[in-house]
């Protein structure tokens, strides 16, 4: 029987005998679907959207939607998500059923990170400060796998200044993971949890999530929030698209902005549309007392290259002591209001370079600026430290630096042998920090 409801060819008398002898049905057939496309840029005050001792930042994305979607290992049991809807005349789905579809994509990531407090004495006579562990909380979603490894895509701030990471899956598994690859520009980051480590029956419960085109979203279209807010576990919330093409004063990328509840520990989890697909990472919300109701997701279309880019990354692990790694360079933090007011680009300013050191074998010369190691952006002297820590001396990497030229800052790259910790020789330059 064919059951598109077309009377187009019949007479009215015909119109009836076609419905009684079954040539056709009075269902109504599917409305082709729209291609639609609205975008929009704004710059806007933020505050984080992630649970934790000092865990506050705000958040970002950038490209096109990849052609084909990276290949994922067969010898595992895991499974794309799937979904089954009673509405079988559209692809929309009703927030039951993607919110049982997706659960078992979504993840909750601990981060446990080590800071420096000021102690009582300290705070009160100067001078006293202790390291404490913190804990924070935030959200993952599970979106490929290699031959080895799961690969989760969470926020870049869900995993700064991790010391132990751990993700806790749909069946409530706890299995420990490592930082893939960052982007701190976009407020991306990958994550890795090793296949040998998650039992079979997690593997069998847990499923790849779908992901779907943000640039075709519309301002109204109903969407649905998933993550792990106030580590509690994972919650649902839903609104719709407020505004698209959004940006914040933090980074360049595009957000979509939503009236779903975005709360801390959604960082890193999943905005979904109504077919079940994820077109957005959460990110943020608007803190403010009299704002309600403005949260903000990574758009995930400008997103899928840097994701791409970071699944494809070296897993990295931190070496024994034994191997650790320098540079040889002193240096300070150049912050982003230091650039506006001096036109000092942002990175490590360069202080001075250690004589016989692989900085000075390089070519690193003071008043340098270093933006990136190995690829990876780094703004801070405690940034690049941490990274020199999933390094061994004698490997060979790329720094990207800013030098003077004239009057202005040109970039440069500079290809460096790391040396032994053991030869550091630490500076006394000031007391600016070494690396």
């Amino acid at each position: 029987m064919n059951n598109c409801y077309d009377y187009t060819n019949y007479t009215n008398d015909e119109q009836a005998r076609a419905l009684e002898d079954g040539t056709v049905s009075a269902e109504p057939a599917p409305k082709p679907k729209k291609r639609r496309f609205f975008k929009k840029m704004m710059s806007l005050l933020l505050c984080g959207a992630m649970l934790g001792g000092g865990a506050s930042a705000a958040f970002y994305g950038v490209g096109k939607l990849m052609e084909s979607e990276p290949a994922i290992a067969e010898q595992t049991q895991v499974q794309q998500v799937s979904y089954v809807s009673s509405n079988t005349q559209s692809a929309v789905l009703d927030v039951a059923s993607i919110a049982d579809g997706a659960m078992a994509s979504m993840v909750a990531i601990t981060n446990v990170s080590v800071a420096e407090v000021q102690t009582y004495f300290g705070y009160y006579f100067g001078g006293g400060t202790q390291k404490q562990e913190q804990k924070s909380s935030g959200s993952g979603i599970i979106i490929n796998m290699n031959d080895t490894e799961l690969l989760i895509v969470t926020n870049n701030h869900v995993v700064e200044d991790a010391e132990t990471l751990s993700v806790c899956f749909v069946d409530e598994q706890v299995v420990e993971a490592v930082t893939k690859g960052t982007d701190p520009d976009n407020d991306l980051a990958v994550v890795a949890v090793k296949l040998a480590d998650i039992p079979s029956s997690t593997l069998s419960a847990i499923k790849l999530a779908k992901l779907g085109d943000s640039d075709s979203l519309k301002v109204g279209e109903q969407v649905v929030a998933i993550g792990n807010a106030l580590g509690y576990g994972q919650s649902v919330t839903t609104g719709i698209v407020s505004a698209l093409g959004r940006q914040i004063d933090t980074t360049d990328a595009i957000m979509i902005q939503t009236d779903a509840a975005i709360n801390p520990g959604n960082s890193g989890g999943a905005l979904f549309n109504m077919a079940g697909e994820v077109i957005g990472i959460n990110s943020a919300k608007y803190s403010d007392t009299s704002v309600e109701g403005m949260g903000y997701a990574i758009s995930i279309t400008p997103a899928l290259p840097i994701i791409n880019e970071l699944m494809s990354r070296t897993t990295r692990e931190k070496v024994d002591s034994s191997q650790a790694s320098y540079i040889g360079v002193s240096g300070t933090d150049i912050s982003a209001e230091i650039e506006a007011y001096y036109g000092i680009p942002q990175g490590v300013y360069v202080t001075s370079v250690s004589s016989g050191s692989p900085a000075a074998e390089a070519g690193i010369t003071e008043k340098s600026v270093i933006t990136h190691f190995d690829g990876v952006r780094v703004s801070t002297i405690s940034a690049l430290a941490e990274r020199l820590e999933y390094y061994a001396a004698g490997e060979t990497v790329e720094l990207t630096l800013q030098v003077i030229s004239g009057s202005a800052y040109v970039e440069k790259t500079v290809t460096i042998t790391l040396g032994s910790a053991a030869f550091k020789q630490t500076s006394s330059s000031r007391g600016y920090q070494t690396v």
